[in-house]
C-alpha cells in the first residue's frame, strides 16, 4: 500500500496547520467503514474550497492512508498550482469527459490507493446535494474495490465559493463515514448511483440536524430549505445543468 510522499506531507501539514490554529472542532464517525489496506473509492459531497481537506484528514492521520484527489483538469494547468497539486497525487478530471481520469483512477485502485471523489463535480451553492456523476460508481465496478459513501459539514463556513476566507475560531466539522457499497461488474451503474445519492443524502440530513451550531435562521451558511440564506436549491440546480450542458458540448 503506497503511503504519502514527502509533497503530500507538506501539504497535509500546511492544511491541517490551519484547522488547528483555528482550533476546529472535529466530530468524525464511521471511520472503521474505510478499509485500514487496499484500494477503496471515498465519494464524498462538495460544498467548500476545503471539505476534501476535512474528509481526507481522519484516514491520513489515524490511519496513515493519503487520499489521490480527482481535481478538475483547469487546476492543473495554473502555474506552481499544477506543479503542486501533480506531486500531491491528485488525477486531473475534464469535467465534460472523464474516460481518463477514470483509468487512471483505477489504476490507482489497483494498486492500493484510497480514492476520493466529488461526484457533484462541483461546489453546491445551496449546500444541498446536485446530482451526481457515476465515475465514483464506475472507478469502484471496474477496480473490484468498496465505494464508501461520506459527507461533511462545517467546512463550508470558512471557505466557499462567493465567500472569502474567515476566520473560523472553533468551527465545528462534522464528517461521516458509511457502510460500503460493493458494486459488481454486472451492477447497473446508474442504478447504483442513485443507491450512493440516497445514502449520501440521509446521511447528509442526519449530520445537519445534528450539527452542534444549529441551523440559525437566515444565516447564509444554512440551506434555503431550512430557513436560511443560501441560495434556493432549485435555481441552483438548473444553473448547474445548464453548465453541465456547456461542459459536454466543449467535448463535441
Amino acid at each position: 500500500m503506497p503511503g504519502p510522499g514527502i509533497i503530500y506531507r507538506l501539504a497535509a501539514w500546511v492544511g491541517l496547520a490551519l484547522m488547528r490554529i483555528q482550533k476546529w472542532r472535529f466530530q468524525v464517525e464511521g471511520l472503521d467503514h474505510v478499509p485500514t489496506g487496499g484500494g477503496a473509492v471515498i465519494a464524498a459531497n462538495h460544498t467548500s474550497f476545503w471539505d476534501f481537506f476535512a474528509v481526507a484528514r481522519a484516514p491520513y492521520l489515524r490511519l496513515g492512508r493519503p487520499s489521490r484527489i480527482l481535481t478538475k483538469e483547469s487546476l492543473f494547468r495554473i502555474p506552481l498550482v499544477g506543479a503542486l497539486i501533480t506531486r500531491t497525487g491528485c488525477i486531473p478530471v475534464d469535467r465534460g469527459n472523464g474516460r481518463d481520469a477514470l483509468v487512471h483512477a483505477v489504476t490507482s485502485l489497483h494498486a492500493g490507493e484510497l480514492v476520493l471523489v466529488l461526484p457533484e463535480q462541483t461546489i453546491s451553492q445551496s449546500f444541498e446535494l446536485l446530482p451526481f456523476k457515476s465515475g465514483a460508481v464506475r472507478m469502484a465496478g471496474s477496480a473490484g474495490v468498496p465505494l464508501v459513501p461520506a459527507v461533511s459539514w462545517g467546512s463550508h463556513r470558512f471557505f466557499t465559493t462567493g465567500h472569502r476566507p474567515r476566520w473560523s475560531w472553533r468551527l465545528p466539522v462534522t464528517i461521516r463515514f458509511g457502510e460500503p457499497i460493493l458494486v459488481s461488474p454486472d451492477d447497473d451503474v446508474e442504478v447504483m448511483t442513485k443507491e450512493l445519492r440516497d445514502r449520501m443524502q440521509a446521511m447528509l440530513s442526519e449530520i445537519v440536524a445534528e450539527y452542534p451550531d444549529g441551523t440559525p435562521a437566515g444565516a447564509w451558511w444554512v440551506p434555503h430549505r431550512l430557513g436560511g440564506g443560501a441560495p434556493e436549491h432549485g435555481a441552483v440546480e438548473r444553473d448547474f445543468r445548464r453548465t453541465t450542458a456547456r461542459w459536454r458540448r466543449r467535448q463535441k
